[in-house]
C-alpha cells in the first residue's frame, strides 16, 4: 500500500521490499511462509481443482467448475503472496509457479475483459445476477489486488493489464441507475479497496469514482433475504449511519478497510470520524483479549456488546487479518498509536495463532477454550483463510515501519534492516533485539541529516520504559500507547536503545462477560498465554488456579517450537466438591470446591497452542483469592 503518499495520509507502510528481517520469531515466520507454506498451498490449489477452474475454459474435458464459487480468490491471494516472496528472496519454483498461474488468468480473460471461472461456461449468460451470494465483485477485489502486488514487487505488467481490463468493464456495467447502470453491490465486500489500490497503481479516477458509488450505495437495504439477514451484509444503514460493526466479522473489517482507504483519497471528515467511532465502540465491546473479532459462529457474525464466549469464539483468522489491514489504514490517516499497537496485538495473538509451527496446518476459527477437538487442517473446502495468512506474512516487512514525509514510525520491533526514503534522504535502520521475547531493542542509523524518528512504547509497557540516545537518557516523558518523538540531525552510527520491561501481567473482562467473571487471562509482553493439557497431565484446565502474580517466573526454551518464552507458576487445582456429583443445580453452600491442592503451571503463547499434540486449551485461568490484613476493608 502506497498510503504515505495519499493527499490525506500522514504515514504509511514501506515497500516489503525496503526491510529486511534478520532474525527472530517473524524472520523464521516469514521464512517457512515462503519456505514451506506457499510450496503446501500450491499444491492444494491443484487437488481442490482452484487451478483446474481456469484450465476447463480451454480443456472442457476437466469437467465442470470445482468448489466454492469464490475459489478464484484463492488463487489471486496467493499470487499476491507469492510476488513479495520472490521480490525479496530468489526461489525457481515459485517464480515458475507464479508465472504458470498468470498465464491461466490471462488465457481466463474474455474479450471484454471478465474474468472469473464460475460464470465463464455454463452460466455466461447469468453474470451479476446473484450479486449477494455468488462473490463475483468480490473475486475481481482479490485480483486487482494480486495485480498490483505483483506489479509492485516484479515491475511486470502482465497481470496488471488483465486487471485493468477488468476493471475498465466494472466501470462501464456499474453504477448509479440514472445514468443507465446495474445500481448492484457485491454482497462480500473487498471490492472499494482493491480498486481505491488500483487507481493508486495506475492513475485511473474512475476506479476511484466506481470505488465511491459501492461504498455510498451499501446501507440502502438493496441484499435483501438471505438466511442471517440484512445486517450480514453491512446493508442495514448508509455507512454515515452506522455507530457500530455487526454481521459478517470480515465483511464488516474489509468494507471498513475500504472506506478508510477512499478517505484517504477523499478526505471527507464525516468518514474518519465514523470510522473512529466504530473503531473505539469495537475495542471497548467487541474485542476478544486475543485481538480476534468474531464471537458468533451463525454467520461467522459479531455479537452483541461484551459477547464473548471462549469455547464457542469464531474469531475466524481472516477476521484478525481484516482487523490488521483497518488498522493500518487508520494509523496511516492519523498517526495514533493505538492503531499500531492493535495492529500488532492482532499479528501475534490473533492471526499467527490460525496458523501451525510447521507451516503446513490453518485454523479457520481460532477459540480460547477447547476440549482437544480442535486442530488445524491442511486445507479448508472454505479455503479463504490459508492464502490469506501467506499474503499477510509476505507483506509483513512492510509493515516494521510506517513512513510520511521525513517522519519515520517504527511500528513492529524485529530484528531487521531497512533503507529508507525520506523526501530524498536515505535512512538505514538496523534493529537488535529478541522482542517479543525480551523488550530491549537496539537501532543503529545509517544517515547523515535531519529526520524525526517515531518509537511506540506499546500500550502493554504500563511503566518502567527507558530510552537512550548514544548512551544518553531522552529527556522526553515516555507514555504507554503513544509514539516518542526523537528528533535530530542524524549521523552514520548514531545509536537508541529503548527498554520496555516485560514483567508477566494478568487480565480481567468487563464485568458483563460473565464466562470470565474470577478468571484472569495471563500476558508477557505483547503475548497472550495459555495452558495446555500436554503440560497439565491428568488436570481438568477448567479447575487450575493461578497463583499470585509475582510468582509468575518466565524461562526460555530454545528446543521448544523454535524457542519460546514460557511462563511458570505455583498454582493450584481446585475442582467441585463431592456434593455436586451427578448433580447439575443445588441450593449454594459454603462448600462449592473441594479443598485445594498444590500444582504446577506452565504456560505457553497462544499463538503456539495445538503445536504439540491435540489436548485440551484453555486462555482464561481462575485467579487464587488474595488474603487481606486484618483490619482491612
Amino acid at each position: 500500500m502506497q498510503l504515505a503518499q495519499r493527499p490525506h495520509a500522514c504515514c504509511g507502510p514501506v515497500p516489503p521490499t525496503a526491510v529486511q528481517l534478520t532474525g527472530g520469531l517473524l524472520k523464521a515466520r516469514w521464512d517457512t511462509n515462503a519456505g514451506v507454506a506457499l510450496l503446501s498451498q500450491a499444491l492444494c490449489l491443484e487437488e481442490y481443482g482452484n487451478l483446474d477452474n481456469f484450465r476447463r475454459l480451454h480443456q472442457p474435458s476437466l469437467g465442470p467448475f470445482r468448489g466454492k464459487v469464490f475459489n478464484d480468490s484463492d488463487v489471486y491471494k496467493w499470487i499476491e503472496a507469492a510476488s513479495w516472496v520472490v521480490a525479496q528472496r530468489p526461489s525457481p519454483e515459485l517464480a515458475s509457479r507464479l508465472d504458470s498461474f498468470i498465464g491461466l488468468i490471462e488465457a481466463a480473460q474474455g474479450p471484454d475483459g471478465y474474468v472469473n471461472t464460475y460464470y465463464a461456461l455454463e452460466r455466461a449468460g447469468e453474470r451479476w445476477s446473484n450479486l449477494r451470494d455468488n462473490h463475483e465483485l468480490y473475486c475481481a477485489g482479490h485480483l486487482f489486488q494480486a495485480a498490483v502486488a505483483h506489479h509492485r514487487a516484479t515491475g511486470s505488467r502482465r497481470l496488471l493489464q488483465v486487471a485493468e481490463r477488468f476493471a475498465d468493464l466494472l466501470c462501464e456495467v456499474f453504477g448509479p441507475a440514472g445514468e443507465g447502470k446495474n445500481p448492484g453491490i457485491d454482497g462480500h465486500e473487498l471490492i472499494e479497496l482493491a480498486l481505491v489500490e488500483l487507481y493508486r497503481e495506475t492513475g485511473q479516477k474512475r476506479y476511484l469514482n466506481l470505488a465511491g458509488h459501492f461504498i455510498r450505495s451499501r446501507g440502502q437495504r438493496t441484499l435483501q433475504g438471505g438466511w442471517f439477514g440484512i445486517e450480514y451484509f453491512q446493508d442495514h444503514l448508509p455507512f454515515l449511519e452506522q455507530q457500530k460493526m455487526v454481521g459478517h466479522a470480515v465483511r464488516a473489517l474489509y468494507f471498513n478497510a475500504g472506506v478508510a482507504d477512499f478517505y484517504l483519497e477523499d478526505g471527507e471528515p464525516r468518514l474518519l470520524a465514523t470510522l473512529q467511532q466504530m473503531w473505539d465502540h469495537m475495542a471497548a465491546n467487541q474485542l476478544y483479549v486475543s485481538g480476534g473479532l468474531g464471537s458468533r459462529h451463525h454467520g461467522e457474525a459479531l455479537g452483541a456488546d461484551h459477547e464473548l464466549p471462549n469455547e464457542q469464539a469464531y474469531t475466524e483468522t481472516c477476521a484478525a487479518i481484516g482487523s490488521m489491514m483497518w488498522c493500518q489504514r487508520m494509523m496511516a490517516a492519523t498517526g495514533d498509536a493505538k492503531f499500531a499497537d492493535l495492529y500488532e496485538h492482532t499479528l501475534y495473538n490473533a492471526m499467527l495463532p490460525g496458523w501451525s509451527a510447521d507451516g503446513s496446518g490453518y485454523f479457520y476459527v481460532n477459540p480460547l477454550a477447547n476440549d482437544g477437538q480442535h486442530v488445524r487442517q491442511r486445507w479448508y473446502e472454505c479455503a479463504c483463510c490459508p492464502p490469506n495468512v501467506a499474503r499477510t506474512v509476505a507483506a509483513l516487512p512492510g509493515s516494521v515501519y510506517f513512513t510520511g514525509g521525513r517522519h519515520v514510525h517504527v511500528m513492529l520491533y524485529a530484528e531487521s534492516e531497512a533503507t529508507l526514503d525520506l523526501d530524498g534522504l536515505r535512512v538505514g535502520l538496523k534493529q537488535q533485539t529478541r522482542y517479543p521475547w525480551d523488550g530491549d531493542v537496539a537501532i543503529t542509523v545509517e544517515a547523515d541529516g535531519r529526520f524525526e524518528l517515531m518509537l511506540r512504547i506499546p500500550h502493554w509497557c504500563r511503566s518502567g520504559a527507558r530510552l537512550s540516545v548514544n548512551g544518553e537518557p531522552w529527556p522526553g516523558e515516555l507514555v504507554p500507547g503513544t509514539f516518542v518523538e526523537v528528533s535530530r540531525h542524524w549521523q552514520s552510527g548514531d545509536t537508541l536503545r529503548l527498554q520496555l520491561p516485560m514483567a508477566p501481567r494478568l487480565l480481567a473482562s468487563h464485568p458483563r462477560v460473565l464466562e470470565n467473571t474470577g478468571r484472569v487471562a495471563l500476558t508477557r509482553g505483547p503475548l497472550l498465554y495459555c495452558v495446555e493439557a500436554h503440560d497439565h497431565p491428568g488436570v481438568d484446565l477448567t479447575d487450575l488456579v493461578l497463583g499470585r502474580p509475582g510468582e509468575v517466573q518466565p524461562q526460555w526454551q530454545p528446543e521448544l517450537l523454535g524457542g519460546l518464552v514460557v511462563l511458570h507458576s505455583a498454582g493450584q487445582v481446585q475442582a467441585a466438591s463431592a456434593r455436586w456429583q451427578n448433580q447439575l443445580y443445588l441450593e449454594p453452600a459454603e462448600d462449592e470446591t473441594a479443598p485445594p491442592t498444590a500444582a504446577a503451571l506452565t504456560a505457553i503463547p497462544y499463538f503456539a497452542w495445538n503445536n504439540r499434540r491435540a489436548g485440551a486449551m484453555q486462555v482464561w485461568l481462575k485467579q487464587a483469592r488474595q488474603e487481606v490484613p486484618h483490619g482491612q476493608p
